[in-house]
């Protein structure tokens, strides 16, 4: 399938996000599509499946114009879109996602469940997934519902996948066996526009590639044509000069020990400290155990055993806004679930966690609240056309960063960060590398989660790696390599 689209204009009210972009894609073709947040991209793709009318413009689908009036319409004309959030239905089961609006029923109306499984178990084999159908999807981890969207995507027979950030969740195996399914698709003639801010992905499965900048089209280019700071250059509108800022830490006192943190059949013995003004990296293969030590540390979730200390002293955390009146802060990896309330405007969700603070008295002071918002708005530079504007309305960076800013505002001593870039573009991930050092330098204890051995690599001063709920390494900045880390994450010394 060849698609052209020509000059296309959309506005949303006053917000122009498209002015006469041009993007094509080829037969077979694996073509990325790159751009900081807020750049448009996702808009462009949700033109081409119907879920948006542009204003100007048009698309051709192999020389024929064409416009779907739906996405199910486009799934039908071929296109296939796996978005960056997550379309799963946690209550039902990994085999009713994978066919939903899809069912196959024999001649009586009855669901051809044994068929059903046959093929899922197929494309699963191709993936390389070992997700039991019957489980609740809701139940499946972040990575297993990004495997189960993929799959449900290439079991439509799609001539053209639109996959949007697809590996953000994936560990470094998935990702793996997923590019050998995409150079697979691709020799069959499938065309696959990749839109993701990993740039070492991109250079290593893609063919071409198309930069846009403040809704528009910047260039279009071969990959073996360009390099990594010709792509960021046209990204920004500026050079990087480095991918991560340097850091010079002042690390002062031990600020959170854990020890002997147990949760029976999920992780087991975890000992680790952070000080004032360190960033301790945590890495490890999804499923290690990493996150679920996070999340009991903030009172998320209960442990059998273990203790927990707080500048020396010892504590106990019963829940969540125990953690916060401690000073502890927590960033999930799922910000659409937990991060945020979608439907609450940027002001209400920075303000949420300090609320108290604006309320002496038992009145919210909204001009101090305002004042505390705009201030943080403005330092993280969140692209928005108010505080006012609704959090399900921004791209996934500008809510990552409003997450960052409800957690910087309660003033943490401790700051758990889990894959805090995750869909977040070049510019925007060096500007939370800075601010995270700038809060390391005011002493606050960073724990950064991250799937990501680039950010992990060029972040940390010192880095613990998980494997089957256990710590199995810990590396100092120079001792710590890409081999050395995914030797211990797969259990070896």
């Amino acid at each position: 399938m060849q698609i052209e689209m020509t000059n296309i204009h959309k506005k949303f009210g006053a917000n122009q996000v498209l002015s006469g972009v041009n993007f094509e894609l080829l037969p077979g073709e694996v073509h990325a599509l790159m751009g900081e947040n807020g750049a448009g991209k996702s808009t462009l793709m949700n033109i081409l499946t119907g879920l948006h009318t542009q204003d100007e413009g048009t698309v051709t689908i192999n020389g024929q114009k064409r416009s779907f009036a739906n996405p199910k319409e486009a799934e039908e004309g071929g296109i296939a879109f796996i978005h960056q959030e997550l379309n799963i239905w946690p209550a039902m089961t990994v085999l009713e996602n994978l066919f939903i609006g899809r069912e196959q029923r024999n001649a009586f109306g009855l669901l051809r469940t044994k068929e059903m499984k046959e093929l899922a178990r197929e494309q699963f084999k191709k993936l390389d997934v070992a997700i039991p159908l019957e489980k609740e999807a809701g139940l499946c981890s972040v990575g297993q519902q990004q495997m189960i969207e993929i799959a449900k995507a290439l079991m439509t027979n799609a001539e053209v996948i639109i996959m949007d950030e697809p590996t953000a969740a994936l560990t470094e195996r998935e990702i793996s066996k997923l590019f050998d399914v995409i150079r697979s698709l691709s020799k069959q003639g499938v065309s696959i526009v990749y839109i993701s801010h990993r740039m070492e992905e991109i250079f290593t499965i893609c063919d071409r590639i198309t930069v846009m900048r403040d809704g528009k089209t910047v260039d279009t280019k071969k990959i073996k044509e360009t390099n990594f700071n010709e792509v960021v250059k046209k990204m920004v509108g500026r050079e990087l000069e480095d991918r991560f800022p340097s850091r010079k830490p002042s690390l002062g006192e031990t600020v959170l020990e854990v020890k002997d943190f147990t949760k029976k059949g999920v992780f087991k013995d975890v000992n680790f400290s952070v000080k004032a003004g360190e960033i301790v990296g945590v890495s490890g293969l999804m499923g290690a155990g990493r996150t679920e030590v996070m999340r009991a540390i903030f009172g998320l979730d209960r442990i059998d055993s273990g203790e927990l200390y707080l500048n020396g002293q010892k504590t106990t955390v019963h829940s969540p806004s125990d953690a916060v009146g401690k000073g502890i802060g927590f960033i999930t990896e799922d910000r659409k679930e937990e991060g945020l309330i979608l439907d609450f405007s940027i002001r209400e969700n920075i303000a949420l966690p300090s609320v108290k603070s604006f309320a002496p008295k038992g009145m919210i002071d909204q001009k101090n609240e305002r004042e505390f918002v705009e201030l943080l708005i403005k330092r993280l530079t969140i692209k928005a056309e108010s505080a006012e504007t609704s959090a399900k309305n921004l791209s996934g960076g500008n809510q990552q960063k409003v997450v960052l800013a409800k957690w910087i505002g309660i003033g943490p001593k401790v700051l758990i960060l889990d894959e805090p870039t995750r869909g977040v573009d070049v510019g925007a991930k060096r500007e939370i590398y800075t601010l995270m050092n700038e809060l390391t330098d005011r002493g606050v204890a960073i724990i950064m989660v991250s799937s990501e051995l680039p950010e992990i690599l060029g972040m940390s001063d010192r880095i613990l790696v998980f494997h089957e709920g256990t710590i199995s390494g810990e590396l100092t900045k120079e001792e710590a390599t890409q081999e050395r880390i995914m030797t211990f994450a797969a259990g070896g010394q």
